[in-house]
């Protein structure tokens, strides 16, 4: 079943997306650093299984516009993104499932418009209710000061070196957060270096990373930069303020997780307390899976599993 791509006007930007089929709406939000087409796997499977799909470029990456300020990027701008969305494509609700950060935005969309979305999930970051302490300061709390998120808060400096060389930065990225990739001690911790020095430059290409899906990367990147990726990070503090009012919340409707053993963000010191929250926190739960052996780019890394469970899911809604 063969995919459009178009530019529609979204919640005041323009904004490209790749639609597929006809059915319930299925919207997919990718994270950093990547685009829509790394949903190109889903697309096609989700759209032969019956659904409509949608996967936009989001907000400041690829094909959609990429807003000046840095405040224009908070998980309330996300969200509403994808409220609009919705409306644009002329539905009045849809499963919203994302990756990475655009994972933290599909839990949001659930949190913020139960009435919309009427289903999530989340891979590779677990759901955690809003909270009081937002990460960067909780990082500095610890006494940490190396993290790659607290890298990326100074505008222009991660820019500098991920901006150098795209094909580089993405093919190192990419691969280093795979479960092809040797295991990283220090994940996520620079020490005095950037980010790309915490990267390795694969062999050869994984399977699930081509030549030609590598320019595709390249290419969109070299054209927009990574400045608007980066700028989600640069709204952390923001955020845990804008959501307040929602601290705690659980969210209720149904919901799913997938992550790989080998992907990193599961290193991080909260996620296995936040997985272990999940009776509490996603009531509505109807799976949570760890992959064996995959990565962080699991819709790439493992497609075809990812694609089953998101299938079995979506036809037990």
């Amino acid at each position: 079943m063969s995919a459009t791509t178009q530019t529609l006007q979204v919640n005041g930007l323009r904004m490209q997306v790749t639609t597929a089929g006809s059915g319930p709406l299925v919207l997919l939000c990718h994270g950093f650093p990547e685009l829509s087409h790394s949903w190109r796997h889903q697309v096609a499977a989700l759209a032969a299984a019956g659904c409509s799909v949608a996967a936009p470029d989001m907000r400041g990456y690829g094909g959609t516009e990429a807003p000046a300020e840095i405040e224009q990027y908070t998980l309330l701008h996300l969200v509403g993104d994808m409220v609009d969305l919705v409306r644009v494509l002329g539905q009045t609700q849809a499963v919203v499932v994302g990756h990475d950060w655009g994972a933290a935005v599909a839990w949001h969309c659930a949190l913020l418009r139960p009435d919309l979305f009427r289903a999530v999930a989340g891979l590779s970051v677990p759901y955690a209710p809003p909270g009081k302490v937002d990460l960067i300061t909780a990082l500095e709390n610890a006494g940490i000061h190396d993290f790659y998120m607290q890298y990326f808060q100074a505008p222009g400096v991660a820019e500098a070196e991920l901006d150098a060389d795209p094909a580089a930065s993405i093919r190192r990225i990419h691969w280093s957060g795979s479960g092809d990739a040797p295991a990283r001690s220090t994940f996520g911790r620079l020490g005095g270096g950037g980010l790309l020095a915490n990267t390795s430059e694969p062999p050869q290409l994984p399977g699930w990373l081509s030549a030609a899906d590598l320019e595709v990367y390249a290419a969109a990147f070299r054209a927009s930069g990574f400045r608007g990726g980066l700028n989600w990070y640069r709204n952390l503090r923001r955020n845990t303020a804008l959501l307040s009012p929602w601290r705690g919340q659980p969210i209720r409707q149904p919901s799913l997780f997938i992550a790989g053993t080998r992907d990193d963000v599961l290193k991080f010191p909260a996620s296995q307390a936040q997985i272990d929250a999940y009776p509490r926190t996603l009531p509505g739960l109807r799976g949570c899976h760890l992959i064996d052996g995959a990565g962080h780019w699991i819709q790439r890394e493992r497609a075809d599993a990812v694609n089953a469970l998101l299938i079995e899911f979506l036809r037990g809604l």
